[in-house]
């Protein structure tokens, strides 16, 4: 099966929000891209209670001053576009209010005709949190809550549930979804796994090489086994940060930055360790949203000429 390929909507503040999302949106679906992409931050504190992504000493990106929300994004990207499909990597699931968020996906599939996938997490930053009130220490309850709570509002009426943070009498939530909409959870950890064989359609990993990413799969297989499900009904999506150079950079370099030739052999060997398809995410290493457009148009033919 051919190696899918998503892209990253800008959504940062070094972009036009009023035109670029749409703009990007629609030459997605133009170049052939199976699917679009939003991401999740809510600020950039000054004194952060965490360091960015628990990495001891790394210093919060400049970017999480400004990203739009998630939301917001793909639901400008829904209105100019018929084919691409709408996804999360990922929404920040315990940030939400689980009813209210899970009417809204609901809502945004229906108007769409059916394309929302739903990329969730717990979350690393105690300052998002507190931001919004949630409690940082259940986190993972509260995405399995959340999880509960989706499937009662997407499934048949009368709806109804009663958990910690999310109770409602048997009621008719509308609109319903046209179909299922599929639950990817990202997380690497024994219990973020678990929980995905459990609950998720498929594993939403960021950043990982393709060795990373092999190892994982073949633990997920194991866990899978385990639970008494096929293996196969998993898929993987990765979330890549690409960035395009003019010449091959030379030495030890991160995943998906080099020339061409260089991110199409590490989209070959992520195509090998088992994943479905790639959310190459350009936004951050882009100067604007035609540069953007440029950097999608000439990864999608390079993929397609390698024959991905």
């Amino acid at each position: 099966m051919a190696l899918r390929l998503g892209l990253g909507l800008p959504q940062t503040g070094t972009y036009d929000l009023t035109r670029d999302v749409t703009a990007v949106a629609r030459a997605a679906e133009e170049l052939g891209y199976d699917s679009v992409w939003v991401l999740e931050r809510l600020m950039r504190p000054e004194e952060p209670l965490d360091d960015m992504y628990l990495v001891p000493g790394l210093r919060w990106a400049g970017y999480f001053r400004s990203v739009a929300d998630p939301l917001v994004t793909l639901s400008l990207a829904a209105a100019v576009t018929e084919r691409v499909r709408l996804g999360s990597a990922v929404l920040v699931g315990p940030l939400h209010q689980p009813f209210l968020l899970a009417r809204a996906l609901g809502s945004l599939d229906a108007a769409s005709g059916g394309r929302v996938i739903a990329g969730l997490g717990t979350g690393w930053s105690r300052d998002e949190y507190a931001a919004v009130g949630a409690d940082h220490a259940t986190r993972g309850a509260a995405l399995d809550e959340l999880l509960d709570v989706c499937a009662a509002v997407w499934g048949p009426d009368p709806a109804a549930y009663e958990g910690r943070r999310t109770r409602f009498s048997p009621s008719a939530v509308g609109p319903k979804p046209p179909g299922r909409i599929p639950v990817l959870l990202a997380g690497g950890n024994e219990r973020a796994l678990r929980r995905l064989v459990r609950r998720a359609d498929g594993w939403l990993p960021s950043m990982l090489t393709n060795e990373q990413i092999a190892a994982t799969r073949s633990r997920i297989a194991e866990l899978a086994r385990e639970a008494g499900r096929d293996p196969a009904e998993l898929s993987t999506t990765l979330r890549t940060s690409v960035q395009l150079t003019d010449r091959p950079v030379d030495g030890k370099r991160r995943p998906h930055r080099g020339s061409l030739e260089q991110i199409v052999t590490d989209l070959a060997g992520a195509a090998r360790a088992g994943v479905q398809e790639v959310l190459l995410d350009a936004q951050l290493t882009c100067d604007d949203a035609q540069e953007l457009i440029e950097t999608a148009k000439a990864l999608r033919e390079a993929v397609t000429e390698a024959g991905l």
